[in-house]
């Protein structure tokens, strides 16, 4: 309390939130690229992130990670390699709408799992960034398969399966609260 009884206010500091720094410093120009304009077979995956009290978030960040439509990817662990222009990772910061916006492919299967992109979100008041998956819905026998997906309480699947669209797929994140998207402890 001051000299006068009133209570002082005091900002956030970096520690106490992760946003909107991530935002604004992370991103790069072909972050939202995993392939080029003109890839055959090019989806966009977009989405709005949303925080507990269903408030649009404007100051996160999205990064996906994928096989390419072989299942093949970039990586010590897979010889093979994935196809030549396919970078497989993504990240894009979300727009004053709390929306994102990633050009990529639809992924191949791995060994014992549905074709699935494994997403980082990023945001405000989050000291560590949640961990989830997209999975595709034209994939329902591989999806009631994959044993990630099937860990899943059946009630909150599908906060996991993507929504098909003209170009491509939506996915929405819900932080918390009702309708909150399956995160992962990884």
């Amino acid at each position: 309390m001051s000299d006068t009884g009133q209570t002082a206010t005091l900002g956030s500091t970096p520690s106490q939130t992760v946003g909107p720094y991530l935002s604004l410093g992370l991103p790069w120009d072909d972050g939202p690229d995993v392939v080029a304009e003109g890839t055959e077979g090019a989806v966009w995956l977009r989405g709005v992130v949303t925080d507990g009290a269903g408030a649009l978030v404007p100051d996160g960040l999205v990064e996906t990670w994928q096989a390419d439509p072989d299942g093949r990817f970039d990586h010590p662990d897979d010889p093979r390699g994935a196809r030549p222009g396919f970078r497989g990772f993504g990240r894009c910061p979300t727009d004053d709408t709390g929306a994102y916006a990633i050009r990529t492919v639809v992924p191949g299967a791995l060994p014992g799992q549905a074709p699935h992109i494994a997403v980082s979100v990023f945001a405000r008041g989050l000291l560590h960034r949640v961990v989830t998956r997209v999975y595709f819905p034209e994939y329902a026998e591989a999806n009631a398969a994959d044993p990630v997906l099937a860990a899943v309480p059946a009630e909150r699947r599908h906060t996991l399966v993507a929504e098909r669209t003209a170009d491509g797929y939506r996915f929405d994140v819900r932080l918390q609260g009702e309708g909150e998207t399956v995160f992962f402890d990884v």
